[in-house]
C-alpha cells in the first residue's frame, strides 16, 4: 500500500471554460464505471468563496481560483491518462507535450501551496490536542505566544486558539505544525 501512495500525484487538467464541474463529475463517472477508482482517486476545481453585497445583503458565492483548470489526483497508468484525456471538456494535460507524451505531475511545493490556499493542509500532522488546553504557538503572527485551544478541526488539521493581544482575546486559526503542547 505504501508503493501506491508514492505513485500518486496530481496532474492539472486544461479544460474548457466554465465546465470544470462537469470535467469534475465526468472523470468520477467514468473512473467508477470504468473500474479505475485504483488509478483515479481525487478530482478538484479549485473555488475560493468570495463575499459579494447586492441590495445591502451579503452573500457569499464561488468564484474559481484558476478558471480553465482541474487538478486529479491519480496514478499514471495507460489506462487511466487515455480515461482522463478523453473525458468530454478536457482540453489536455498542462505539462505534457503532444504527440502522446505522459504529462509532468505538480512538484509536492506546488500541491502544499495550492492546498494550503484552498485551506487544506497536506502535512497531516497529528496532535493529540483538546479543548481548553494551553498551545504554544511556534509559526506564524503569533510565535512565541500561548494561546487555549477553543476549537479542533482534524479533518482540516487546524486548531482555533484564543490568544492574549494588548489586554483582548483574539481568536487564531492555526494549522497544526504551528503549534505544540504547552511544556512547564
Amino acid at each position: 500500500m505504501e508503493e501506491l501512495e508514492t505513485q500518486k500525484q496530481w496532474y492539472v487538467l486544461h479544460s474548457y471554460s466554465g465546465y470544470e464541474n462537469k470535467v469534475k463529475q465526468n472523470i468520477e463517472s467514468r473512473a467508477r464505471s470504468m473500474g479505475m477508482e485504483h488509478n483515479i482517486f481525487e478530482v478538484i476545481v479549485p473555488e475560493e468563496e468570495e463575499k459579494e453585497v447586492k441590495n445591502g445583503k451579503e452573500k457569499i458565492k464561488m468564484t474559481k481560483t484558476f478558471p480553465g483548470y482541474v487538478l486529479v489526483q491519480m496514478i499514471m497508468s495507460d489506462d487511466a491518462w487515455y480515461i482522463v484525456r478523453n473525458t468530454p471538456g478536457v482540453v489536455g494535460f498542462v505539462g505534457s507535450h503532444g504527440a502522446g507524451s505522459k504529462p509532468a505531475p505538480l512538484l509536492p511545493e506546488e500541491v502544499d501551496n495550492i492546498m494550503k490556499m484552498l485551506g487544506v493542509n497536506t502535512r497531516r500532522r497529528e496532535i493529540d490536542l483538546e479543548i481548553g488546553e494551553v498551545v504554544t504557538i511556534v509559526e506564524g503572527a503569533f510565535s512565541g505566544m500561548e494561546g487555549t485551544v477553543t476549537e479542533v478541526e482534524p479533518e482540516k488539521g487546524k486548531v482555533k486558539a484564543v490568544v492574549e493581544m494588548f489586554g483582548r482575546e483574539t481568536t487564531a486559526e492555526l494549522d497544526y505544525d504551528q503549534v505544540k503542547k504547552y511544556e512547564l
